[in-house]
């Protein structure tokens, strides 16, 4: 597929460095997303904001090394590049801290922001990177400029403290799929005033609610669960041994956005995002370089 052929497919949020007790990864849920999206065949972007110092420069060249392309990436002198601490000691269950008032807190509404949504064929957004008000009217409004054909996904994502009601509401009206894992349907239940219902009634609540065309539950190990306007899948997990779970999410994501590009059936859509989630996960950290064995992975597929 040549690059006019390719999809674009864009992570709209945070890009920061994991920072393990050892080492630091790249890292930052939506970039993770976009990261992946290319090495599935498509043209992922990472639109995001880092500072003018030594961790952005750092992260701009490895993303570069990578294949995929810098220019939606502002800089910041004012703010510092996002770095987020992980404790992995959990490998299935990592917790995280991450730090606030960063370059990824103030990604700004730009011309090349604007004609980058109206291109997409697909864009994946999260609540944390609307934590603080211009990135969050940002991705408000990068969201009004993408053309009626682009997929739009909302992973809930929820970290910290850092979500309400209004904002989770407002994210879901924008969503055609949303993704959230099994933690957070009891939290999105409750804050929704939904009650605490399966998961399968939880989903099609938020499918009624906010006219969302498939919402997605995942549950690591055990699989997903998809619930759309003519099926309910669930399907099971695919055992590996987990390295660590950073990024495994996002690379759920990554492939369910994919496979939904492709039209495939939800059943191929919720078996393709299990089996490359798992692959990510007994890799190291969020970004791992798997080209080749994601192509031997869609091969089987749909």
């Amino acid at each position: 597929m040549n690059e006019q052929d390719q999809p674009v497919v864009v992570g709209l949020g945070e890009l920061l460095w994991d920072i393990f007790p050892d080492l630091k990864r790249p890292g930052g849920a939506p970039a993770n997303v976009a990261f992946q999206a290319e090495q599935l065949g498509c043209r992922g972007v990472v639109c995001s904001r880092v500072g003018r110092d030594r961790l952005g420069d750092e992260l701009l060249r490895f993303l570069a090394e990578q294949g995929l392309s810098t220019a939606s990436i502002q800089r910041d002198s004012l703010h510092p590049t996002g770095t987020v601490t992980v404790d992995a000691r959990r490998a299935d269950h990592p917790d995280y801290v991450i730090h606030e008032n960063v370059a990824w807190d103030h990604i700004a509404l730009d011309e090349d922001l604007k004609r980058l949504a109206g291109r997409a064929a697909a864009i994946c957004f999260g609540t944390l990177a609307q934590r603080l008000p211009t990135s969050r009217a940002t991705i408000q409004q990068a969201l009004a400029e993408v053309s009626p054909r682009c997929l739009i996904v909302y992973d809930v994502n929820l970290r910290q403290h850092w979500y309400d009601r209004t904002r989770i509401e407002a994210s879901l009206a924008k969503a055609h799929c949303v993704k959230l894992n099994s933690d957070e349907v009891l939290v999105l239940a409750e804050l929704l005033q939904i009650g605490t219902p399966d998961h399968v009634s939880l989903a099609k609540a938020i499918r009624q609610r906010f006219d969302v065309d498939v919402v997605c539950i995942t549950r690591g190990a055990e699989g997903c669960l998809m619930v759309g306007p003519d099926a309910v899948v669930d399907r099971p997990g695919v055992a590996v041994e987990v390295a660590d779970a950073v990024g495994a999410g996002d690379a759920f994501t990554a492939a369910w956005i994919h496979a939904r590009l492709l039209a495939w059936p939800l059943e191929a859509q919720a078996a393709f995002a299990n089996e490359v989630g798992a692959l990510v996960a007994s890799r190291p950290g969020a970004m791992p370089p798997l080209r080749d064995e994601l192509a031997a992975v869609a091969k089987r597929f749909p």
